[in-house]
């Protein structure tokens, strides 16, 4: 449908055909990206619009509807958060949009130098009910910081978990995937909370039931990104990979390999990777499968395999069981093979930026093993230092063996180390939405698996505090609340929350543990945690 009188520039945005997951054409819209000439055509890379990065691709003309077409603005550059010029064409709608955020950051900013203060609170009891009726949704949580008491008693048809309720609430912070932070004001101490609306904006917030927004009450000073003047800064985005987006620029937004073989697998990655120039113009990039080091062709490869002796990953073997092994490799002892892992992984992260000094890294590689050797599954890598509690930095499962519950066997095992090292662990944020996916299912099955087993003993309800749960699973307070939340488990009853597990929420956790075969066998890992805070030991 393109028409030959009409030049494509890069900035347009028009309907592109594609094929849904239902192998049905549809035309959503896209930007141009690139435009490049080939004999005979032209060939223009796209971005679709609200869609995954890893979904871009070259088009032919005869894709392009040019009857919507729409051409960007004069400016050529758009400027960046450092006053500089980028090298992205403004597109429409950019600039509606910058002023409609600055009109709503000067109406929402609260006075300068005035902040509230928090009142100190008891820990609440918790206890778990045998009946339940109908729960109103909960208006609001206690602090994941106080110890919530529970006790629980065993239900044919529904298990409630209640909390005592109170007064005074902790400020309400709302965390998305991207790792923003937004401070909801709370009221202020000593003034009743009128039923006109206040009452209804928290239910709406709680029955907000969408994983890509979940609420959760954090304790006053922890996590907190607001400035020093009251007005609620940009997230904090303190984790070593993540990626700094003023940077991004045409070449970054564009997948530059076309295709990897790895072993017995060829991949199509997703996203650009900064590996040498000259290697992104061939048709193959060629990797051996044991050292990860890029080659040029097969006979490259063929001969470089009769010199490498690898047919592991380099570094110690901390867990074996069946045919799965894990690896643990320091990124300063074999920093080649890190830095050729992590070229690999950005084919298909697109959250993480790549550095190339690894020294303050390690590495985790998951490998299947046949009588060939120890072939890559996936991996994780996690710093050797956290100040934020990090126990993830960077996860991957490669494409082939996606959606074979080897995702959730790798976050079980950086929970495992967690255990082992005495501390609690959350994931560098922003997740990819493919990891946020991941991680919701892994923390949902292992909080429900804990709630499902509590029993009563002696007639007595069990105690069990939120604390108790994460020091358990070594997941961190806020993502068991927050898990809860997404899960839609809470309610207020006759001013007590109240955990609610309902028949539908037992039996699809029960047929999701019956698919869940591969599991970690704590007994078959041998490691033995080091203190990072000794230089020397580096």
């Amino acid at each position: 449908m393109a028409d030959s009188s009409v030049e494509i520039i890069e900035g347009c945005r028009l309907p592109v055909l594609r094929k849904n997951q239902e192998n049905e054409d549809e035309w959503p819209l896209a930007e141009i990206l690139s435009v490049k000439d080939i004999p005979g055509r032209k060939l223009y890379y796209v971005h679709y619009i609200d869609f995954n990065k890893r979904l871009d691709e070259w088009v032919t003309p005869d894709r392009l509807d040019l009857k919507k077409l729409q051409f960007p603005k004069k400016e050529a550059k758009t400027p960046t958060k450092n006053g500089l010029p980028g090298s992205r064409p403004s597109s429409p709608e950019r600039d509606v949009r910058k002023s409609l955020d600055l009109n709503v950051q000067s109406a929402s900013a609260p006075s300068r130098g005035k902040t509230l203060p928090t009142p100190k609170r008891k820990a609440e009891s918790v206890s778990l009910a045998t009946q339940v009726t109908a729960a109103t949704p909960v208006p609001s949580l206690p602090s994941s910081a106080e110890a919530s008491q529970a006790s629980v008693y065993p239900a044919m048809r529904d298990t409630s978990f209640s909390i005592k309720s109170r007064e005074e609430h902790e400020p309400l912070t709302s965390l998305t995937t991207n790792g923003t932070a937004r401070r909801l004001i709370p009221s202020q101490p000593g003034r009743k909370r009128k039923n006109c609306g206040g009452t209804d904006e928290m239910v709406k917030v709680f029955q907000n039931n969408n994983p890509r927004c979940s609420t959760v009450y954090l304790p006053p000073g922890e996590d907190s990104q607001d400035s020093s003047d009251g007005i609620p800064s940009a997230p904090r985005m303190t984790g070593s990979l993540v990626s700094d987006r003023s940077h991004d620029d045409i070449v970054t937004r564009m997948k530059n390999i076309d295709c990897i073989e790895l072993g017995r697998h060829r991949l199509k990655p997703w996203y650009f990777s900064p590996y040498p120039q000259e290697l992104t113009t061939l048709p193959i990039l060629y990797l051996c499968e044991f050292c990860l080091k890029y080659l040029k062709s097969l006979k490259c490869l063929q001969r470089h395999l009769t010199k490498c002796n690898l047919r592991h990953p380099p570094g110690n073997e901390i867990y074996r069981k069946g045919t799965i092994s894990f690896f643990e490799i320091d990124g300063r002892k074999n920093k080649t093979y890190s830095q050729n892992l992590c070229l690999l992984a950005k084919c298909f992260l697109d959250h993480k930026t790549l550095y190339y000094d690894t020294d303050p890294f390690l590495f985790y590689v998951m490998t299947e093993y046949d009588s060939k050797g120890f072939h890559i599954v996936g991996y994780f890598s996690k710093e050797k230092e956290s100040t934020e509690d990090y126990n993830v930095a960077c996860i991957l499962t490669l494409p082939p063996y996606q959606r074979r519950g080897y995702g959730k066997l790798l976050i079980e095992f950086s929970y495992e180390l967690s255990k082992v090292e005495g501390k609690t662990g959350t994931p560098e944020k922003p997740l990819s939405d493919l990891g946020l996916l991941s991680y919701r299912s892994y923390w949902s099955q292992t909080i429900l698996e804990i709630l499902m087993n509590l029993k009563s003993e002696n007639g007595e309800r069990p105690q069990i505090t939120i604390n108790e749960i994460s020091e358990i699973t070594s997941v961190k307070k806020e993502d068991v609340i927050s898990t809860l939340q997404y899960l839609n488990l809470i309610n207020y009853y006759k001013g007590q929350y109240i955990l609610t597990l309902s028949e539908d929420i037992v039996e699809g956790h029960e047929r999701a543990m019956q698919k869940r075969h591969l599991r970690i066998d704590p007994k078959c890992l041998h490691f033995t945690p080091k203190d990072w805070s000794k230089r020397g030991k580096w």
